[in-house]
């Protein structure tokens, strides 16, 4: 299921969970608890001192602060210090709670990403995926850092202020007790309403992102049509839409921060009026009135908190959602209970009846009933038209997906009883495409081999006869290459690719015409070192051109997913009317 289309759904959970979905993350703050326990003692001790400031207010009204002797003015200071340095630990701690739990949670979820199959990225927008990954966790580290800590210290000044209110004065503190039921109550009627139109406004701004970014990523394309004017317009409308989303959002928090304000202020101006009715009456001291009228002020205050961060607390709820759809996702390729690493000696493939249908297709046959074999350090060139199946051979091979029906073995063991890391390394793929990271040329080559030196990233370059260009960029290895390889041509790209593979050093070979990019004089050189490169190693090529033909010792023929025919170059021409129709259409004598 879609991000997309899940999202009716997970607004609906999200009003039945409230805001307990937060203890989801728990397992996330677990780890820091004691870091966490340190910051609600002094949280407990700042509210107390705050707490203990009503009865100095008593003191100085009824008594005078001249009249204080040495004993209770050391105690103000006392309290004023502890209050100083109970805030400072409270805030340092929390806010390094927030940024620990919200790195952990980001990298939790990237980690997961990690192990999702390609459909999943087929099915659901990288920037969607993105801005769950950054603006979500983020918002989750104000929350953490910030927001939780106001609300529990607005809660316990809330509690601690009412107890005193009611030590101070019986009759005052139930004026104030009648209103705290109609002052939750609008906070219950908008906060469910608030729920929804903070997980709508995330999901439009994580729009905006998935938008900016796809035409970032294209800008030639829009440029060479010359859609900026429209794009610019579209991109409009996304953003007003994201405006729109939030203006209903902070309509709904403004409504529900003024309710609780003026019912609070109310409840407050009684209380004020019957207690200066007392004063004049003499039930009580103008010490006991200022005292109290802090204690309420502060019970006010604590709500009015209460209320805006309750808010901010459903649009944490909101992101934690997302967060947890993303690491509840189960990936479609599971790795088998007992895992068996790749033989060695043996590196031979089979395909027993292979069929398959792509999720995204599940009514087009990819591959209907394949089969094949590959001896240990054969070359088999497979061919065919666009969209006959050759490309999906290579997936199911480095196992992004599993075969609806049949079986594929290394070795003589299937596929899916196989380590699935052991798998993926033993296998280099060349795309004809091929994808360069946002770095310098050194790490791209050593995609290959993390653990490669520079002589042996250097050794890589020149066996894939790309030294000679990486030695004129203005950095030579160490150059930046912008984003997916910007600034190297087709061929260039190419050949880094290659180099990545040759210091990988594999056991079977992927080669998805990995010539095709280059010019006549570079190919005769590439061509020469993936001949080296493949000598003792298990290879399929996905052939366009016929000099990679003949450097197979078997031609699979593939047509609208069934293998066809096989044999030598020479054999399928004589016996096969599509081979020689691709031969004269595609392949260059």
């Amino acid at each position: 299921m879609a991000l997309k289309d899940r999202q009716i759904h997970t607004t609906e959970k999200i009003q039945k969970q409230d805001l307990r979905i937060l203890l989801r993350l728990s397992p996330f703050i677990k780890p820091y608890k004691k870091i966490a326990i340190i910051a609600f003692i002094a949280l407990i001790i700042t509210s107390l001192s705050f707490l203990l400031f009503g009865q100095g207010i008593k003191l100085f009204i009824n008594e005078g602060i001249y009249t204080l002797n040495n004993s209770q003015l050391i105690t103000i200071v006392v309290v004023l210090v502890t209050l100083v340095i109970g805030t400072f630990l409270r805030f340092y701690f929390v806010s390094w709670i927030g940024e620990r739990v919200s790195n952990d949670v980001r990298l939790a979820v990237f980690n997961h990403l990690l192990t999702l199959h390609p459909h999943y990225f087929e099915m659901n927008r990288s920037g969607e995926i993105n801005a769950r990954l950054t603006t979500d966790t983020t918002l989750l580290q104000s929350i953490f850092g910030f927001s939780i800590s106001m609300a529990l210290s607005s809660a316990l000044l809330f509690l601690g202020g009412l107890v005193m209110m009611l030590i101070t004065n019986i009759k005052l503190a139930l004026i104030v007790l009648v209103t705290v039921p109609v002052i939750l109550l609008p906070m219950a009627i908008y906060g469910r309403r608030l729920r929804s139109l903070s997980r709508k406004s995330q999901d439009t701004v994580a729009d905006i992102g998935t938008y900016a970014g796809e035409i970032v990523q294209n800008i030639k394309v829009v440029q060479s049509f010359t859609r900026e004017p429209e794009e610019s317009k579209a991109f409009s409308l996304e953003v007003e839409k994201a405006f729109n989303a939030a203006k209903r959002r902070i309509m709904q928090s403004s409504l529900l921060i003024a309710a609780a304000m003026i019912l609070v202020f109310t409840g407050l101006g009684a209380m004020i009026w019957f207690g200066a009715k007392d004063v004049s009456n003499g039930n009580i001291s103008a010490g006991e009135l200022a005292s109290f009228v802090f204690y309420a002020i502060i019970v006010a205050r604590s709500v009015a908190v209460i209320s805006e961060i309750y808010g901010q607390l459903q649009r944490a709820a909101g992101a934690t959602e997302r967060l947890l759809e993303l690491l509840s996702e189960k990936s479609q390729i599971q790795p088998p209970t007992l895992a068996i690493d790749l033989p060695k000696e043996s590196l031979s493939l089979c395909f027993n009846n292979v069929s398959f249908n792509y999720p995204s297709r599940p009514l087009d046959k990819a591959l209907e009933e394949v089969s094949f074999k590959v001896s240990k350090g054969e070359t088999i060139a497979i061919v065919g038209l666009s969209g006959s199946g050759k490309t999906t051979i290579f997936e199911l091979l480095q196992r992004f997906y599993d075969p609806s029906k049949g079986s594929i073995e290394i070795g003589g063991v299937n596929l899916m009883d196989l380590n699935l890391t052991d798998l993926r390394s033993n296998i280099g793929v060349v795309p004809q495409q091929p994808t360069l990271f946002s770095s310098d040329v050194s790490h791209n080559i050593s995609y290959g081999d993390p653990m490669a030196n520079e002589k042996q990233i250097q050794h890589a370059a020149k066996e894939a006869f790309a030294l000679d260009f990486i030695d004129k960029l203005p950095e030579g290895f160490e150059s930046y290459l912008g984003e997916q390889g910007v600034r190297l041509s087709g061929g260039q790209r190419q050949r880094i690719a290659i180099a990545r593979a040759i210091l990988k050093d594999p056991s079977i070979l992927l080669l998805d015409e990995a010539t095709s990019a280059l010019d006549a004089n570079s190919e005769q050189k590439v061509q020469e070192a993936l001949k080296v490169l493949m000598q003792g190693r298990t290879t399929l090529i996905i052939a366009h051109r016929l000099a990679t033909i003949m450097h197979a010792d078997r031609i699979l023929l593939i047509d609208k997913g069934q293998l066809v025919a096989e044999g030598s170059h020479q054999k399928l021409l004589s016996s096969s009317e599509l081979y020689k129709r691709l031969c004269e259409l595609q392949f260059n004598y």
